[in-house]
């Protein structure tokens, strides 16, 4: 199966997951993805999104995405102007943000689509939504394309470790998950797409500078 974030298609090799969708680990970028096949069509995941309470009055949720604020808050440039990508249906991260003194646009495929692409950002979060990803080639050439140059690219999405580890966890129990990183495939992803390295908790957040 070719890989839909580098394309390659040699020995890639089947791996087991906690489900019965059928899993890919890339020999090349270490993304562990899944087939087509398993996707849910629009519709579906529409419906499945809709279904997230996710707000700021959720004390839990503000925290869980101030793991990615806090270290990104250290790069921001006073007067900087971002994106949150992929923000859901009830936006909460652009509203904290403002509360940092940082303007922040919100966008998403269902809920927020409407994206003017000749705007350009000094920073992009996309909390949660790498995984989501059908074609994360396309959606980062897309990212890339919205930053302006030395923009950051703040991702929070949870790091695959190991084989054994992937056969027992839970992210891709959620069938709107269906891409699956780690530290080996964001070292990739800042190579092809031109981004530095700021920023690897090993777990969650990761954090580009674009070249």
């Amino acid at each position: 199966m070719q890989c839909p974030l580098c394309n390659n298609d040699e020995q890639n090799v089947s791996i087991q997951g906690p489900d019965i969708r059928l899993y890919c680990l890339c020999n090349q970028c270490n993304l562990v993805f899944t087939t087509k096949e398993n996707f849910l069509s629009p519709a579906e995941e529409k419906q499945r999104y809709s279904y997230h309470q996710n707000t700021i009055e959720d004390a839990g949720y503000v925290s869980f995405l101030y793991k990615a604020i806090t270290p990104a808050l250290r790069y921001l440039k006073t007067n900087a102007v971002g994106l949150d990508y992929g923000c859901g249906p009830t936006p909460t991260l652009s509203k904290l943000l403002l509360k940092e003194g940082f303007v922040c646009n919100d966008y998403d495929p269902y809920f927020f689509p409407e994206l003017k692409e000749d705007i350009t950002y000094d920073f992009i979060f996309a909390t949660e939504c790498f995984e989501h990803f059908f074609q994360p080639e396309k959606e980062l050439q897309k990212i890339s394309s919205l930053l302006n140059e030395n923009g950051l690219l703040i991702i929070m999405t949870e790091h695959w470790q190991t084989e054994s580890h992937f056969a027992n966890w839970y992210y891709p129990k959620d069938p709107t998950h269906v891409c699956f990183y780690n530290s080996k495939t964001f070292n990739f992803i800042a190579l092809k797409f031109g981004f530095n390295l700021l920023h690897n908790d090993l777990k969650r957040v990761i954090i580009l500078k674009k070249q």
